[in-house]
């Protein structure tokens, strides 16, 4: 009986230095960068939810989904967003009517190294980056290949002669997420 009470008073423990955080969508920020041969555009991609797991202060795991039908573009104004934007979610980049989120799963992270599921239009491709904590914030960049979602258009993995008008495969994602307390 002894060894019981033992055994569960342990599982107790471990249960409250292991839960799971919200993420504070309204503090938080991900954003975007693709390039070309002739400059690069850049925006934001708003979270429709963010939870991460934590054990003794440190995030273990975690889920972030991304809401692709409201992402922008912050270097263009007017017709020319319009247009950009419009393409960017045809079927030629990230076909939102189809696939309206993208999700990030956290696998694990060792010090500073995040190791995560990336899945973007029904693909899922693992993805590594640096992750850095101070407080409750946390802060890093995320770059991706778009070639392995799909996303071929402009490539000159794919396409020849595009001259300028190739587009880089890399997408950036530079990212401030906030646990809430």
């Amino acid at each position: 009986m002894k060894k019981a009470v033992l055994n569960l008073l342990a599982l107790a423990l471990v249960s409250f230095s292991a839960f799971g955080a919200d993420v504070d969508l309204k503090k938080s920020e991900f954003k975007w960068e693709g390039s070309k041969v002739t400059g690069k555009h850049h925006g934001k991609v708003p979270l429709k939810s963010g939870v991460v797991q934590m054990k003794d202060g440190k995030i273990t795991g975690g889920e972030f989904v991304a809401d692709l039908t409201a992402f922008t573009v912050t270097d263009l104004e007017g017709e020319w967003a319009d247009k950009f934007l419009g393409h960017m979610k045809s079927g030629d980049f990230f076909e939102v009517e189809k696939y309206p989120t993208s999700k990030l799963v956290i696998k694990s992270v060792k010090g500073k190294k995040v190791t995560a599921d990336l899945t973007v239009k029904d693909k899922t491709n693992q993805v590594t980056f640096d992750m850095t904590q101070k407080g409750n914030e946390y802060t890093g960049q995320l770059i991706f290949d778009r070639t392995k979602f799909g996303m071929i258009y402009g490539s000159g993995d794919f396409f020849k002669n595009l001259g300028d008008k190739m587009i880089n495969n890399e997408v950036k994602v530079d990212f401030k997420f906030v646990v809430k307390k």
